[in-house]
């Protein structure tokens, strides 16, 4: 039986065949796959109705039911997010920057695959189809380690994704599905072979994968997402950004968890927002001055100003102003998503400039943070890492570059000494391509 160390090793060496495919044959193989998903789509509703009976046995919770199910709109979802990246440019082969070192010596800074690609993650199957589609447009060889409360919708994606992909032109054996608890600890010790790992999942989940591997990691632990509502805000404007901020879909790390309001609005705004949330069953929990506009709902604690509830259940602030907001943002958020709800341009310039965090909105919900919505066609995850992806990762996510030299025999001897050559250093047309 091949290890998961040799299966590592085996796609490794089919990075330098993924790196060179050409961007027909990889939208074509897309394509293929969102065809697959739709034509199978009740075998795949049967696997995953095998996976919410067995959750639904051990009391899975709430948040990651939702996460869980993959049926009718998500598998319909899934399909047009393939269809979708088949549509954007190849993010592979760009030229970055081009520069003239001297006459006849010409550098450029070409886009190229990361290379094997480590996604883990809980729950939800939809993640599989947009990992293993997101690795199949950069050129990426992917292993998919999904949790074992999804292993019968995991299993049937991952085996028609595979092999539709097999067939329209991809490499056997781009793509691995991982299985075991074991699996994950083997993984963070394939350094040699890794060259990225994701992981989606809890706070507890994320931190341990972070803590216990070389190989560099690229997500978020929480989604502790505030919005902010500023003296001028509109609110007419700013209780439907609330409320499709908490309850579009409450299962998620870009839903909102702690609302700020500036005192001047607090009167006027809190009153219709509570029927609007309570109208939708939404628990709302307050600070002492919040409690004063709304009686009777219960009072928030240190511990939810920096809880991701991933429920329907919303911490509420007044706070004095933006600059008050923006601290409280900084020190109990989790960098992922916040916004400002304001008519004023120089105020909502000074939250998104001040606000530490990777997607900072005006007069928009949170829900808006997503590699979909973005158009990056789909995502593997949200970064709140100052690395080289940041926020929704997309295909620019799963591509690095390397430098290429095009040179007419030079060498560096002659650019060195008492008579050294001189560099020109002149910057070169960028075509979007290497020559």
């Amino acid at each position: 039986m091949q290890t998961l160390r040799s299966t590592a090793r085996s796609m490794k060496a089919l990075t330098p065949v993924l790196s060179s495919l050409s961007t027909s044959v990889k939208n074509a193989a897309l394509a293929a796959m969102a065809a697959a998903v739709r034509g199978q789509a009740r075998e795949l509703a049967e696997a995953n109705q095998k996976d919410l009976d067995e959750a639904e046995v051990v009391g899975l919770e709430k948040p990651l039911m939702a996460r869980l199910k993959f049926q009718g709109e998500k598998i319909e979802g899934a399909a047009e997010g393939l269809e979708a990246l088949a549509r954007l440019p190849d993010p592979v082969g760009r030229t970055l920057s081009a520069r003239e070192l001297d006459r006849g010596l010409e550098l450029y800074q070409v886009t190229c695959p990361l290379g094997v690609v480590a996604m883990i993650f809980e729950s939800r199957p939809d993640a599989l189809v947009q990992m293993a589609g997101l690795a199949l447009k950069s050129g990426n060889a992917v292993i998919l380690k999904g949790g074992s409360e999804a292993k019968h919708s995991n299993r049937a994606l991952a085996d028609l994704l595979h092999r539709t992909a097999v067939k329209a032109g991809l490499p056997e054996g781009w793509l691995f599905l991982a299985e075991t608890r074991e699996d994950v600890k083997g993984l963070l010790e394939l350094g040699d072979f890794v060259d990225l790992i994701i992981p989606r999942g809890s706070n507890e989940f994320v931190q341990f994968i972070m803590k216990n591997t070389t190989i560099p990691v690229l997500g978020h632990a929480d989604g502790i997402c505030h919005v902010y509502v500023d003296g001028n805000a509109d609110i007419e404007k700013a209780v439907p950004i609330v409320v499709d901020s908490k309850t579009q879909y409450v299962a998620v790390c870009n839903a909102v968890e702690t609302l700020l309001v500036h005192r001047d609005i607090a009167p006027f705004l809190l009153p219709p927002l509570r029927m609007a949330l309570e109208a939708r069953a939404v628990q709302l929990r307050g600070d002492p001055e919040t409690r004063k506009y709304l009686p009777g709902i219960a009072e928030a604690v240190e511990q939810d100003w920096e809880t991701e509830y991933l429920d329907l259940i919303l911490s509420i602030k007044v706070v004095g102003g933006v600059d008050e907001a923006v601290t409280h943002i900084n020190t109990y958020g989790s960098r992922h998503t916040d916004a400002i709800v304001t008519e004023d341009r120089a105020t909502a310039e000074k939250f998104m400039g001040a606000v530490d965090s990777a997607n900072v909105f005006w007069n928009a919900s949170t829900r808006f943070a997503d590699g979909f919505r973005y158009g990056l066609g789909a995502e593997v995850g949200v970064s709140t890492s100052k690395i080289h992806a940041r926020g929704p990762v997309g295909l620019d996510g799963l591509v690095i570059y390397k430098w290429k030299l095009y040179g007419k025999g030079q060498i560096v001897a002659d650019y060195a000494g008492s008579n050294p050559k001189s560099f020109t250093h002149k910057e070169l047309p960028n075509s979007g391509a290497a020559r």
